[in-house]
């Protein structure tokens, strides 16, 4: 039977009606958090490869359609996160992210704390602490909380002390009460810090950059045990902390299969475990 002019007429506005209703429901779906195409923020290391080789495949399995954006700079994840570009990051520890939200009036939010690489003091020529020398030169992370857990580690090794009375987190050169060696330390990028290992005696280095320029962190002289306010998180917005897929990548960083493969990884040796795994 043939329709006539205005039962197509009918018919196709009743297809787009249908149509927008769809398309309404998807987007409040969406709006909801019941979303199954997600995009996470990494700085290009350890983290990134991490989650792709193991993390990844869980989610994966759970439906997801996961998209992994590399940035080249520590700025990129957070603003990306902030103007929605991606919808989860993993590359910076809590007191990083205090210090961007209270800079930048931003509403980022820790999930939970992964599998982190820890900071550790490097030298291409010693052995041992004990050959540091009187007036070596130090380089160091030249931002303001890696900083500060660059001075910790030093007065942990015994080579300086800090004011007792200053936040670990805020401590700089300035705050430096002691040091018998007269030590130079030299700020730079942390990127940066592996090949400044040829000019200077000692470095302290970041231990995601560690691995990323093809060191291992069973190189270092000395490691620290990251306190929790020094372990990497995942990170959502806080609108979207209760979302289905923010539980979702939580149940996927804790899940078995990449408990397994931090074990038995071998570029993840030497990765401090996160409380939940202990």
């Amino acid at each position: 039977m043939k329709l006539s002019k205005l039962g197509k007429t009918a018919t196709l506005a009743t297809l787009a009606i249908a149509l927008a209703f769809g398309l309404s429901a998807c987007s409040s779906k969406e709006q909801e958090g019941d979303k199954k195409s997600i995009k996470l923020g990494f700085m290009a290391g350890p983290y990134s490869d991490q989650f792709k080789r193991s993390v990844q495949p869980v989610l994966e399995k759970k439906g997801y359609k996961v998209e992994v954006i590399e940035f080249s700079n520590a700025i990129q994840p957070n603003s990306s996160l902030t103007d929605k570009s991606i919808d989860a990051n993993v590359f910076q520890h809590e007191g990083y992210l205090k210090s961007v939200n209270e800079k930048d009036k931003s509403d980022i939010t820790e999930l939970i704390k992964v599998p982190t690489a820890p900071l550790g003091i490097y030298s291409n020529n010693a052995k041992s602490l004990d050959e540091l020398k009187d007036n070596a030169e130090i380089s160091l992370p030249n931002d303001a909380s890696n900083l500060a857990r660059s001075l910790v580690l030093l007065e942990k090794a015994g080579l300086i002390k800090i004011k007792p009375d200053i936040d670990p987190l805020l401590a700089t050169e300035k705050d430096v009460t002691e040091n018998p060696k007269n030590l130079k330390f030299v700020p730079l990028e942390a990127p940066q810090l592996p090949r400044s290992l040829a000019d200077v005696d000692f470095s302290v280095i970041t231990g995601n950059h560690v691995i990323a320029a093809g060191m291992k962190l069973s190189e270092a002289l000395l490691l620290e045990e990251p306190p929790a306010i020094y372990q990497i998180i995942l990170a959502v917005r806080g609108e979207d902390k209760d979302k289905p897929f923010a539980k979702d990548l939580v149940e996927a960083y804790q899940s078995d299969e990449f408990k397994t493969f931090i074990e038995t990884d071998e570029a993840s040796k030497g990765f401090s475990k996160p409380d939940y795994w202990k």
